[in-house]
C-alpha cells in the first residue's frame, strides 16, 4: 500500500522501526541463551575438575566427563560463531537508526517533500535488506498488534482525564484502588491537569 500523506508515513516508519526493535530484542535474547549456557557448562566442568581433585576422582567415568563437557561447550561455541549474532544484531541498529532519523524529520515537518521521500526510500531499503521477508513478516505484525494497544490505551488515558476534569467517574477504576487516593479521595471539584499542556 502506497502512503502519501505524512500522517501515513509517519506510522508506517513507527511499525516498521518497532518491528526491527523486536526483532533485534528475540536476536539478543538468543545470543543471551546460548551464551549463558556456554557459561554454566564451564563453571560445572571446573566444578567436576575440582572435585576430582579433592576426593581423589580416578575412575573412568571422571575422566572421560569433563572431555565430553569441553566437546559440547566446543560445539556450542561453534554454533554461536556460526549464527553470528553480533554482525546480525550490528546490521538492525544501524537499520533502526536510520528509521529513527527518517522518522524524526517526519514529525518535525507538516508536508512531505521531495528530500523526505527520498529518505523515506531509503530507509525501506534499509530495511527491506536486513531481514528476510517472512521474518520482517512475523515482527510486522507484532508491531501493529503492540502500537494498536498503544492507541487504545491513550485514548482511554485521555478520555479518562476529560472524565474527571469534568467530575464524572472514570472508565476505569485502578484509580481508586491505589492506598494513596484512598487516604486522600478525589472530589467532584478537583481537576487534573492534561500533561500534554506541560510540554
Amino acid at each position: 500500500m502506497e502512503k502519501t500523506t505524512i500522517y501515513d508515513i509517519r506510522a508506517d516508519l513507527k511499525a516498521k522501526r518497532d518491528a526491527l526493535s523486536l526483532a533485534h530484542e528475540e536476536l539478543k535474547k538468543d545470543s543471551d541463551d546460548w551464551n549463558k549456557c556456554v557459561i554454566v557448562l564451564s563453571l560445572f566442568n571446573g566444578m567436576i575438575e575440582t572435585i576430582k581433585i579433592q576426593l581423589q576422582l580416578d575412575s573412568d567415568g571422571f575422566r572421560l566427563l569433563p572431555i565430553f563437557i569441553s566437546s559440547i561447550i566446543a560445539i556450542i561455541s561453534s554454533l554461536i560463531k556460526f549464527r553470528d549474532f553480533p554482525a546480525k544484531m550490528e546490521v538492525l541498529i544501524q537499520s533502526q537508526s536510520l528509521l529513527t532519523t527518517t522518522l524524526n524529520k517526519y514529525r518535525n515537518h507538516d508536508e512531505v517533500d521531495k528530500d523526505l521521500v527520498i529518505e523515506y526510500n531509503s530507509a525501506l531499503e534499509k530495511l527491506e535488506t536486513s531481514v528476510y521477508p517472512d521474518v520482517r513478516k512475523k515482527y510486522l505484525q507484532q508491531s501493529h498488534k503492540n502500537l494498536l494497544s498503544i492507541m487504545k490505551l491513550e485514548q482511554k488515558y485521555f478520555k479518562n482525564i476529560e472524565l474527571v476534569n469534568n467530575g464524572e467517574k472514570p472508565e476505569d477504576d485502578t484509580l481508586s484502588s491505589s492506598s494513596s487516593e484512598k487516604s486522600n479521595p478525589i472530589r467532584g471539584d478537583d481537576r487534573y491537569d492534561d500533561p500534554a499542556t506541560d510540554l
